[in-house]
């Protein structure tokens, strides 16, 4: 017998989801038979997600919202359509991502910093204690957080990026004692993955950056939505606090001298 994910008939609310790792997770949970709310910032691209998934996934209830994922007021109508249409939400995905600067910290100003801090990691302390106060108190669930192998080490030009998906390893680890037991939290900490929000890092530089990857190639935003349904779903079901890294091996390959 397979394993069984035990998703089908739940409700997944996944932010970012108009495009890469967000719309690939939504894709794939629908998939498996999970109920969607997609969120971004513009209802247009949402609405384009919402007919695909509807074609492919027939049966599966979808809901397109749009919020600014930072917004309290859009991320609690986001939340509070999700209860009305589906009765909760059992999965909540915290993928929304910015990376407004490239360059050393000494430089960054206040206003990207500020922008980098409230999508990135404010965002995930919103949509929890949302998903928690509206739903999850009362019928349980499971969070996905998606950090970045960037919170475990260094790198040159998206320091303060990579501060905040450090943040969000830790906000993931707190968040899993806090919400305990009848809610997990653990996070997806993808390596360097072809999305437009990392375009910048890959598109000039793939072939010769895969040749430094022990599995020989960038990732794909499918590579981390399985991972995400691995541990929304009840194969995870022991399973609480912890980052899981989906890199293709980059983090442990020879420094390069």
């Amino acid at each position: 017998m397979g394993l069984e994910t035990g998703l089908a008939g739940k409700t997944a609310l996944i932010t970012g989801a108009s495009r890469g790792i967000g719309r690939a997770t939504a894709e794939l949970l629908a998939a498996e038979g999970c109920n969607v709310v997609l969120s971004s910032r513009k209802q247009d691209a949402l609405d384009e997600v919402a007919e695909d998934i509807r074609a492919a996934c027939p049966g599966v209830g979808v809901l397109p919202k749009a919020a600014h994922v930072g917004d309290e007021d859009a991320a609690r109508a986001c939340v509070e359509a999700a209860v009305a249409e589906f009765g909760g939400v059992d999965v909540l995905v915290n993928n929304a991502g910015t990376s407004p600067y490239f360059g050393p910290m000494v430089d960054i100003d206040a206003a990207r910093a500020d922008k980098t801090v409230q999508v990135n990691q404010f965002a995930v302390v919103l949509w929890t204690q949302l998903a928690w106060k509206l739903s999850m108190r009362a019928r349980g669930g499971a969070i996905v957080n998606i950090s970045s192998v960037g919170g475990m080490v260094t790198e040159h030009g998206i320091g303060y990026y990579n501060a905040t998906k450090a943040a969000v390893i830790h906000l993931t680890r707190q968040f899993a004692i806090e919400l305990a037991p009848s809610v997990r939290v653990n996070a997806v900490a993808p390596g360097l993955v072809k999305t437009q929000l990392a375009r910048a890092l890959w598109e000039n530089n793939e072939e010769q950056i895969a040749k430094y990857m022990p599995l020989g190639r960038l990732g794909e935003p499918e590579d981390i939505a399985k991972a995400v349904v691995f541990l929304a779903g009840d194969t995870a079901s022991w399973l609480t606090g912890q980052t899981l890294v989906v890199d293709g091996g980059s983090t442990v390959r020879p420094s390069i001298a």
